[in-house]
């Protein structure tokens, strides 16, 4: 069984998520949640939010089969780059800069340790 949680326009530059998204993928639910409340990144709150909501994902798609939690595991985590907005900072000499405040994607998917053939 697969389960997919997405957040999409989060308030996070892509290259600092996946810094964080490179320590838990692959691992499992447990894992990941004891590494993303250590590490003091602000993205490692957000990807514990979508953690969270794949585990609901996963339990809502069992439909009162029992699913352990223990089982699942992170088997593909990819963050990708949203629109960026533009903001204009003035400077010396009546000029201005752009200051580019990114956005991410990113999307989660777990799944257990059966085969796609034993549900």
């Amino acid at each position: 069984m697969e389960a997919i949680a997405k957040a999409r326009f989060v308030k996070v530059p892509p290259r600092k998520a996946r810094a964080v998204a490179d320590l838990v993928r692959g691992k499992s639910v447990n894992q990941a949640l004891a590494i993303l409340l250590t590490v003091p990144k602000n993205a490692s709150k957000i990807l514990g939010r979508i953690l969270d909501s794949a585990v609901a994902n996963a339990n809502v798609q069992a439909e009162g089969a029992h699913l352990d939690i223990d089982d699942l595991k992170i088997i593909e985590l990819t963050v990708d780059g949203g629109p960026t907005t533009m903001r204009w900072r003035p400077r010396a000499r009546g000029r201005a800069t752009k200051i580019r405040h990114r956005t991410s994607h990113i999307s989660l998917k777990l799944a257990d340790g059966a085969e796609p053939g034993e549900e």
